[in-house]
């Protein structure tokens, strides 16, 4: 059976989050207890608090260290992807998973990737919000005109998310409802992530990215700037992705289309579980976010 592992993204942390594959698996601990940056990892995953934990550059190296620690458990169970994929933020751990960066680089890129976004807009300048029971051709006819909007996420058909200037989402918001949107939800992050007001950030990450060694990968990545897989140059790849929108579910079918046939969510909450379901309900898949969750995935996948 081809398995395709999809590593979460930002907004999906919580406090408390791996702390159960710690205390139970040297797999696990092996990778909390390498993250050796300038914020003590663990203590914010594992107790927080929670407005510490909530913050972009302190929730991306953690988010991504969860991550790491439940694959990495999953990989000595005997499961092994074909193909791996992560909601923006989640390409990190993807691409650390598939041998791209070493564990301690990977975390400590996403560290200053998460402070380079923080940095990089005004506070309660920008904004994002989520466009739900509308497709996507019908969003970009509507937001084209308005300037500084665009789409950031297509997570799953049915729920696409704008970023840009509060005043731009704004009136693209109530231009989406008056055409037929169910309804349109302001997000809570700290600014217009995946938009062109990025672009300045992604020279500063694109300086970081080339401090690093980073290798081939041993497993098939499918990316967020394209939905399938990429043979451009990976830093320019990372480059383009902090500011281009996020081809989640297009990566979905990408990876359903090249056989497929069950997917493996890694890290914390199960919003990736609920975008796969939405985009192909035939397809299995296994959110891995607890002790119960692994079983449950073994119990499935581990005799195909």
């Amino acid at each position: 059976m081809k398995i395709g592992m999809i590593f979460a993204g930002q907004g999906s942390q919580y406090v408390g989050m791996g702390k159960a594959f710690y205390d139970e698996f040297q797999e696990a601990r092996d990778v909390f207890d390498q993250a050796n940056i300038d914020i003590d990892v663990k203590k914010v995953c594992f107790e927080g608090p929670e407005d510490v934990l909530n913050e972009t550059s302190y929730a991306q190296p953690c988010i991504l260290t969860t991550s790491l620690a439940i694959a990495k458990v999953i990989e000595a169970q005997g499961i092994h992807p074909d193909y791996v994929a992560g909601l923006s933020l989640g390409e990190y751990s993807a691409l650390a998973y598939a041998g791209a960066f070493d564990t301690q680089d990977a975390i400590s890129i996403v560290r200053r990737r998460g402070q380079i976004m923080s940095e990089a807009l005004p506070a309660g300048t920008t904004s994002m919000a989520a466009v739900l029971a509308m497709d996507a051709e019908k969003i970009q006819e509507v937001i084209e005109p308005i300037d500084g909007v665009t789409i950031a996420n297509y997570n799953c058909p049915g729920q696409i998310v704008i970023t840009g200037t509060k005043e731009a989402v704004e009136i693209a918001s109530e231009k989406l409802k008056e055409a037929g949107a169910k309804r349109v939800i302001p997000l809570k992050v700290s600014g217009a992530f995946h938009s062109p007001l990025l672009e300045e950030a992604s020279y500063k990450l694109k300086e970081e990215l080339e401090k690093y060694d980073i290798h081939k990968t041993k497993i098939p990545v499918v990316y967020n700037v394209s939905g399938k897989e990429e043979d451009g140059n990976l830093i320019d790849i990372l480059t383009r992705q902090i500011k281009s929108s996020v081809y989640f579910y297009q990566s979905i079918q990408y990876m359903i289309a090249q056989g497929v046939e069950a997917f493996v969510e890694i890290g914390p909450g199960k919003a990736l579980s609920a975008f796969v379901k939405k985009t192909d309900r035939s397809i299995p898949v296994y959110s891995v976010d607890s002790i119960e969750g692994l079983n449950q995935m073994l119990g499935a996948l581990k005799d195909e």
